[in-house]
């Protein structure tokens, strides 16, 4: 199901790690989302050797948590920031959905998502300065992003497109969409259970925040935007990453005053 070929479309498409260019075909698009998952390991082992490199040599606290807050960017080139941004900008205009999606095409950025994008990257870097990366935090942080990406990637597979142009319309009706769904559905009932295995009642929130993020995208799209789009789905995985970091500081704080 999952050949090379697919693994390596994925992460062109939504990392930026150096991967051999195929070109897309029926073969390796029907289960590309189903490898979507793994760029979510490749950022969990980056924090895990960020975190050795902070514990072997003496790096200060702010630089530490500036790694953790700009490495899943580097590693993704920024792509699903990019449609957090268009998707604050058109959500801020309150305008119809038609309006909306001409926003989201717009290639300029506007005031309402250099705003926003300012305040998450403020918020993610205080998040993670106030966490201490023990085995559990990084544990759970990991799951998390294969989790995000799992639910992306069902989400897709599972619900309305706006349009039928875009990037996510070509993964949507290349892919086996029912098996993708089943596939990554299990593979997020599967990541749940971890996170709660490895956090407890943190890792319980951090779900929580996932799904509760997910209703959000969903409800979102399909009442303002007429659907999913490739500028929403970055918007949903933004949100669920820090939403559930937001999640694991709260539940460490409450810990720590018990």
């Amino acid at each position: 199901m999952i050949t090379a070929e697919t693994v390596a479309v994925a992460f062109a498409m939504f990392s930026a790690i150096p991967v051999p260019q195929p070109t897309w075909n029926e073969k390796n698009m029907r289960y590309v989302l189903c490898a979507f998952p793994l760029v979510g390991v490749v950022c969990a082992a980056a924090y895990g050797l960020w975190a050795a490199v902070c514990g072997h040599w003496p790096v200060p606290e702010w630089l530490q948590a500036a790694g953790y807050c700009l490495l899943p960017v580097f590693l993704t080139g920024g792509i699903h920031l990019d449609g957090y941004a268009d998707t604050c900008d058109a959500l801020a205009s309150y305008a119809d959905a038609a309006k909306k999606q001409e926003i989201l095409k717009d290639p300029h950025c506007g005031a309402f998502a250099l705003i926003r994008v300012c305040s998450y990257f403020v918020a993610y870097f205080t998040l993670c300065a106030s966490l201490t990366m023990d085995r559990r935090t990084l544990a759970c942080l990991g799951v998390g992003f294969v989790l995000e990406r799992a639910l992306s990637g069902w989400a897709v597979a599972a619900l309305p497109i706006a349009k039928h142009t875009g990037l996510v319309h070509t993964f949507a009706t290349a892919a086996d969409r029912t098996t993708v769904r089943r596939i990554l559905a299990v593979l997020a009932l599967l990541l749940s259970a971890a996170l709660v295995l490895a956090g407890g009642v943190a890792g319980g929130a951090m779900v929580a925040a996932a799904l509760l993020t997910l209703w959000r995208y969903r409800h979102v799209a399909q009442t303002q935007f007429g659907g999913i789009s490739g500028d929403l789905a970055g918007w949903f995985l933004q949100k669920t990453e820090i939403w559930m970091l937001a999640a694991l500081v709260v539940c460490r704080i409450v810990e720590a005053g018990v």
